[in-house]
Formats: C-alpha cells, structure tokens, sequence
C-alpha cells in the first residue's frame, strides 16, 4: 500500500512539472522542486525532453545539480553534458566528492575528460586522478579517499581533536589508526573515545584484528564480505598496507544494484552499454552481436533436423514433432542448473565455489528430473502419436521403440544440459569471463543443437 502511494505521489509531481514547464513558470518549478528529493527530480529529467531539461536545470542550485546528475542514467547524463555550458559542469563536479566524480569521468571520452579535469582546481583535479588509476571494479575504484586517522601514539584526547577539527561532513564510525610510517594498524570505535579518559593511550583502544581490503580487490567480493560480516564501512589498503580510503554500505549497495543488473543483461544476451546511448541504433547493434551468433547456432540445428529428415523419412515424419519439446524441457533444466551456480558464484559462498559438492547436488537433482520428464514425456509420446497414427503406418508398428526412445532421449538431453549449465560457470569463472554469460542466448542455443541432435539419434537407432 505505501509503495502504491508512493507511485500515486510521484506520478502527480510529474504533472505538475509538466503543467509548470509548459506555462514556463520557472519560478513555481523552483519552488516546487526545492522540496523534492534529488532522486525524484533525476527521475523526472529522464522523462522529459532537452529543452524541459534545460529549464529544469536552470531552477536549480549547484548542489541539488550535482546530485540529480550524478542520479539520472547514463543515457541521460551524455545527453546533459551536450546541454550544459563548460562552466556549468566545472561547477557540478566541484561540487561532487572525488570518488563520485571519478565515476563520472569515467564515463566519458579521454578528450572530455581531459577538459573536465583541467577546468577543476589542481587540489580537485589531483584527487580525482589519483581514483582514476584504479580499476573501476576494484575497491579502489568505489573507495571514498575521505577518512580520519590517527596514530597510535596519540591519547584519546588528541584524536577527538583531530576529528573535532576535520573539515569532513561524511558520517564516521570508527577512526583508523596508523603507525609512524602511515601503514594501517587497526580502527577504534567513535563511542570508545566517547566513553574512556581523556587521557588514555589509542594503542590500548584499538582493534587490530579488523577486516580490511585491498585497492585491487574486486567490488563484487567486496560486496560479499560486507554481506557476510554485516558490516557499515571496511578501509581500504595499498599493496604496502597505508591506509588510502574506505568503502561505505551505501555505495556497496549500488555495487550490488550494478552487478546484478550485469548479470541480467548477460543473461538476456545484450550488455549495459547499450543504456550509455539514447539510441535505439546503438542499441541494436548490441543486441545483433549476441543474437547473430545465435542465428548460425539454429542453423546447426536446422542441418541436423534436414540430415535425419533426407536419411530417415519415415520415422522422422513422426520424431520430428517432439523436438521442441526435447529442445524446451532440456533448455531450462540447463538453464536452471546455470542460474543456481551462477547465483552461488557471485554471491560467493564456500559451497557453491567447491565444483565436487555442487556437482554432487545439481546430478542428482537432474537424475530425479531427467527419469520424472523422460517417463511422463514418453507418455505423452506414446498418447500423441497412438492417436494420430493409421494402422498401416510404420509408427503403429513401432509404437513401444518410439516411446522408449523418446524417453532415453529426453533423459539423455536433460542430463547433458545439466551437465554444460553446471560446467560452463566454473570454466567461465577459470579463464575470468563473467559465469553469468553462460546462461545467455549463445550457451542456449548450443544445448538446442546437442539436445536435438541426441533425441534424433537416439529416435532413429532404437525405433527403426
């Protein structure tokens, strides 16, 4: 019910944006977008028009500007950077902390960012390039270089001053400690220097058996740590252990929201590339580079069904009229098969990274399916064809070989689909592509053709 609301809401904001924009009354827009929260207005820039935009923009302050395009996707946000004056986006991204702009500038070309990157003060520019060197998957990448630290040495006096005079306006938890040569040591909670004397020495406050990552660690086992220890922040090492930022749950969130949005793009055969362009041509052209593939994969299909037709006329007559059921019932059982282990992978879980265990589990479910839908199928085969069949045709003679050999057939396909949706994630993961495409068009076309191409076999050997 809240969420219906919710929807309600939203849906009349954007009327009376829309009434607003139409009157040209930028002064009620102002005074109506001041109350809104930047995540609303980016929604609502995204379904407006160029010059609706540009009005938009013109009613808001540096700050709300920065956030809502930082907010809007990616599609948008280059249609933005066309709209916007030069002096505009310097001011936007003065306004971003470094890490968010980074990711920013990543997106665009080297000659954009190249001038962004000039325009900005050289304390600015310096910060956002030293982010720049990081992959942008790894923890360095996704890190805030925004933290308190002190050295152990210090008393608990000394450190509430250091924080006390920090110009920073990020929440903090804890207040990470370093040694006289600025390696990391460990962290001290905020409510310890809350509650201990003034006078009391840091090194005896300070946890150093913390969870830490490196700057080359990737974000999705980042994202896994802080989903198996629960927790709000983690620092984040250099490769000679001094302390260079910290990663945050809110922006674990969004590493999450991306992975899993990757995933489903390459499940579905296109990639998220195609969202950096408003083009429907750009589009296209992404999804033709998975789906091309996919044609010549159906025209093996095609090549095997045409060889057993010319060879086995009669029998394929019959035969012939049960394939997309082979084809359907083999290509989600393998599916399914994938999408588990593709699920354990990236989630990371002991269990599902040990291949003996899962194998165990996954063959013995696909035992249970295969003989389950090899004995119901053959049923229906034997039904189908009992009651379509003349008396003088080669089918009523050999209708109990048919039955049995679409029931081997069915099993064989199953058991074969599970096997390739069970090892291509682990052989996708050893040579570091993503598991995930191996549940994509290409890897189900593929069991199209090898699960055809066994039930006709099968059919033909046992029913002739």
């Amino acid at each position: 019910m809240a969420d219906e609301n919710e929807k309600i809401q939203r849906q009349i904001l954007l009327q009376q944006v829309e009434i607003l924009l139409e009157s040209r009354d930028l002064e009620g827009l102002k005074i109506l977008l001041a109350d809104q929260w930047e995540s609303d207005i980016a929604e609502i820039v995204e379904l407006v028009d160029n010059d609706e935009r540009r009005l938009i923009f013109d009613t808001l302050d540096g700050e709300v500007r920065a956030e809502v395009l930082e907010k809007v996707n990616e599609a948008t946000r280059d249609e933005l950077y066309d709209l916007l004056h030069d002096h505009e986006i310097k001011a936007i991204f003065t306004e971003l902390d470094h890490d968010d702009a980074a990711d920013l500038i990543a997106e665009l070309s080297e000659e954009q960012a190249q001038k962004v990157l000039s325009s900005l003060d050289k304390e600015d520019s310096r910060g956002i390039k030293a982010l720049l060197r990081y992959s942008e998957d790894s923890a360095g990448g996704i890190m805030d270089p925004v933290l308190l630290s002190v050295g152990e040495k210090a008393t608990v006096a000394e450190a509430v001053e250091i924080i006390r005079k920090a110009d920073i306006e990020e929440d903090f938890y804890t207040v990470y400690i370093v040694d006289d040569t600025d390696r990391y040591v460990g962290d001290v909670r905020i409510r310890l220097l809350l509650t201990r004397r003034a006078s009391t020495k840091i090194s005896d406050l300070v946890d150093r058996d913390t969870l830490y990552v490196t700057t080359d660690t990737d974000q999705e086992e980042v994202r896994n740590i802080f989903s198996k220890n629960d927790l709000i922040v983690i620092p984040v090492l250099d490769q000679d252990h001094h302390l260079v930022g910290r990663i945050t749950a809110d922006r674990v969130i969004e590493v999450a929201e991306e992975e899993a949005a990757e995933d489903v793009f390459a499940m579905a055969g296109t990639d998220p590339d195609e969202l950096e362009s408003e083009s429907v041509f750009n589009a296209a052209r992404i999804r033709l580079t998975w789906i091309i593939p996919c044609l010549f994969g159906t025209a093996i299909t095609a090549m095997v069904m045409r060889y057993f037709e010319i060879q086995y006329a009669s029998i394929y007559v019959v035969a012939v009229a049960f394939v997309p059921m082979i084809a359907a019932i083999s290509g989600n059982t393998g599916l399914q098969t994938s999408a588990i282990v593709v699920q354990g992978l990236a989630t990371g879980h002991l269990a599902a990274l040990r291949f003996s265990q899962v194998f165990s589990r996954e063959v013995r479910i696909a035992l249970i399916i295969a003989v389950a839908c090899g004995v119901l199928g053959g049923i229906v085969c034997g039904v189908i064809s009992y009651l379509k069949a003349s008396p003088d045709a080669p089918i009523a003679i050999a209708l109990v070989q048919l039955v049995f050999a679409f029931g081997m057939a069915m099993f064989t396909a199953i058991m074969v689909s599970t096997t390739l949706g069970l090892g291509l994630p682990f052989l996708f993961k050893k040579i570091n592509i993503d598991p995930a495409i191996s549940s994509g068009p290409i890897v189900t076309t593929a069991n199209d053709s090898i699960s055809v191409a066994i039930y006709l076999t099968l059919v033909i050997s046992l029913a002739s």
